[in-house]
């Protein structure tokens, strides 16, 4: 079923008249795996263009909807299309084994050095894909990811993340995929943001967020990119919200917080501390909150705890 969605989308997208993008957003971000499909079948076009008949019956195409060239595919009821949408997904499963995926798990961190001498350092609850057959490609589906690039101008490094596209100048930047949201940090050399649209240049100490309030650029600290390599987390007021995302992803741990909590917003450097006791002990206070266990995780208050009432492991 989910490839039959996903090839509905190809179909879709291709159309010059295609208008839904809204619609196919949501699809994305309603499964990681969605994307996974979307990107494969994508990526087996000529198969698919020698799949689906050339001509289907009943459906007039005008002259001015197509590119000199090429031809639009529609999404068509009848048995032709459901053969058309067998054979096309076998052709996708066959032909994209060079595509693989690493995940890790919430706490746990990887790194993987690519053959053109890229690496990639995954933090905790992190899935990214990579390419056995082009070290250039990589595609954050969810988590947090640092890229240390080697750069070449005549083949750039690309990390698409949605529908989104970051292409590296000789680079080495950080990307977090979670909630919906999108966020980029550049602490040497220069990232653009969706080359072929935007084209927004990000250099060293710039960041780009893109969520539901839009894009936003910023200043900040090349020290703070991809802090939590170096078992710290910087920020310059951050709400708490992506705070507590951070923390969660980065000890593997569940962490909630009250609305008043969560509207709060922070500026400073926090130690991660495999304790959790410990480190919501350090942690809470400098965020002007407290910090109690409340089931399988940790629950972010509001005011300083009560004598006597510091995080229990």
């Amino acid at each position: 079923m989910m490839n039959q969605e996903a090839l509905a989308w190809v179909i879709r997208t291709r159309d010059p008249q295609f208008d839904d993008w809204d619609g196919f957003t949501l699809w994305l971000e309603r499964d990681p795996a969605h994307a996974a499909a979307y990107d494969a079948l994508m990526a087996d076009d000529a198969d698919l263009e020698a799949i689906i008949p050339p001509d289907p019956v009943g459906v007039p195409v005008a002259a001015n909807d197509v590119e000199p060239g090429r031809r639009p595919w529609r999404w068509v009821g009848g048995g032709v299309i459901a053969a058309a949408l067998v054979a096309a997904i076998s052709v996708g499963m066959v032909n994209r084994s060079d595509i693989y995926t690493v995940a890790t798990r919430p706490g746990e961190t990887r790194t993987i050095a690519l053959g053109d001498g890229t690496t990639i350092d995954l933090n905790g609850g992190t899935r990214l894909r990579l390419d056995h057959k082009d070290a250039r490609f990589a595609a954050l589906d969810s988590g947090e990811a640092a890229f240390t690039v080697r750069h070449d101008a005549a083949n750039p490094f690309r990390v698409t993340v949605g529908d989104v596209v970051f292409e590296d100048a000789g680079t080495v930047f950080n990307i977090v995929h979670a909630g919906g949201a999108t966020r980029i940090g550049v602490s040497e050399g220069k990232v653009i943001y969706n080359p072929q649209a935007e084209a927004i240049a990000l250099p060293a100490g710039r960041a780009l967020t893109d969520d539901t309030q839009g894009l936003r650029v910023m200043d900040i600290a090349p020290a703070a990119v991809a802090s939590w390599r170096q078992g710290n987390l910087v920020y310059a007021n951050a709400p708490v919200t992506q705070v507590s995302e951070d923390i969660a992803r980065s000890l593997g741990i569940t962490v909630r917080f009250t609305p008043q909590a969560g509207a709060s917003r922070f500026t400073g450097t926090i130690h991660l501390d495999r304790n959790a006791a410990r480190f919501f002990a350090g942690a809470a206070p400098l965020m002007g909150l407290s910090a109690v266990r409340q089931g399988d995780g940790w629950l972010l208050k509001e005011g300083p705890l009560k004598e006597g009432n510091e995080p229990q492991s």
